[in-house]
């Protein structure tokens, strides 16, 4: 089967959905390279189009369905995500929540990755019975867990004490993701470092742009900002961290956690309602910055508790691995191709 790819994600460093597309791709080609053809932004007649990013040119192809056949949205974002992320007019954020919209409803079908989504989509008149629940994915060919050489090593070479509890974050500086938190948790423990990657992807339009920007040119003396790295680098990160924590207040599925989880490191995350169908079981919750201060002491001195919460993680990784994923994405496409070449019989019949 012929798939295009619609994407721009990759042009903008430090955000997850660059991450999910580079990942799909990846994984489709390592095990379905023989059934699925891919195509990567090319305007040519193809059997699915899979949107990954919602450019305005992409839109345009949406109205000339005999070339470009079948119309899949990957829904990474909705409003709701987008209003602690970006700080614009208010008649450009009303412009670009309508055109968000407006965008998914041009689609045949829609995949997300979290199935809580399902009824925000369903309330703004897409049928449910055109949404599909894929989650994301991680390669552990890239994300793995070290040996506790490797990672005595790693430290070493971050300047890093062996024997400090380290805890380590990681997404872009803004306001959903709970940074602040980060900040004044790292304020209130001296004795541990604390390590956020990540920076302003989208500039000065970011959310809370100005204040955070202070805060990154003025942290705590054990708070470390990396700034944006590449992805590649960041296993390291996950590795000599003893802890990995994402206070964020609004997610749908964060890439970052399915990267702890492969590198087998322990995860604590803000008790948010949206984890619960698809990470329940597989963290340790926090309802607040009081609790999370508290169970990162917690973790620190009692090393069997943290071992446990490890056990979660790599039993996260397990269920999330990559082999499942990688079937639901060719079932899904067999099926949209099946639908999509009933229409184009239908639509012979009609003409004969």
């Amino acid at each position: 089967m012929q798939v295009t790819m619609f994407s721009s994600a990759e042009k903008v460093q430090g955000q997850g959905v660059g991450s999910a597309y580079s990942e799909l791709i990846r994984l489709l080609k390592k095990y379905h390279s023989d059934e699925i053809q891919i195509n990567i932004n090319q305007y040519r007649r193809t059997q699915l189009s899979h949107y990954h990013t919602i450019d305005i040119p992409f839109y345009i192809t949406t109205f000339f369905r005999k070339r470009f056949g079948r119309r899949i949205g990957y829904v990474h974002f909705l409003p709701s995500t987008l209003k602690g992320s970006l700080h614009l007019p208010k008649i450009i954020e009303k412009i670009l929540y309508r055109y968000v919209i407006s965008f998914y409803k041009r689609m045949d079908h829609l995949v997300v990755v979290n199935p809580v989504f399902i009824e925000e989509l369903v309330k703004v008149g897409i049928p449910r019975e055109h949404i599909t629940y894929i989650p994301n994915v991680v390669s552990n060919d890239q994300f793995f867990p070290n040996t506790d050489q490797e990672i005595n090593a790693l430290r070493a070479k971050k300047g890093l004490a062996q024997d400090r509890f380290v805890v380590f974050g990681a997404g872009q500086v803004q306001e959903r993701k709970g940074v602040f938190d980060f900040i004044q948790l790292a304020e209130a423990m001296p004795d541990i470092q604390f390590i956020w990657a990540g920076g302003f992807s989208f500039g000065k339009i970011t959310d809370g742009y100005e204040k955070y920007k202070y805060a990154m040119e003025h942290p705590p003396k054990n708070l470390l900002f990396t700034g944006i790295i590449q992805r590649e680098d960041m296993r390291d990160y996950y590795q000599l961290a003893d802890l990995f924590l994402l206070p964020s207040y609004e997610e749908l599925f964060p890439m970052c956690i399915l990267e702890a989880f492969a590198c087998e490191t322990p995860v604590m995350l803000r008790d948010l309602f949206l984890y619960k169908p698809v990470l329940e079981g597989y963290y340790e919750p926090a309802a607040d910055q009081k609790e999370m201060a508290e169970k990162i002491v917690q973790l620190k001195n009692n090393p069997i508790d943290l071992q446990n919460v490890k056990k979660k993680a790599i039993a996260g990784n397990r269920f999330y691995a990559e082999e499942k994923t990688a079937e639901l994405w060719k079932i899904f496409y067999q099926q949209q191709l099946a639908v999509y070449q009933k229409e184009q019989q239908k639509s012979h019949s009609d003409l004969v």
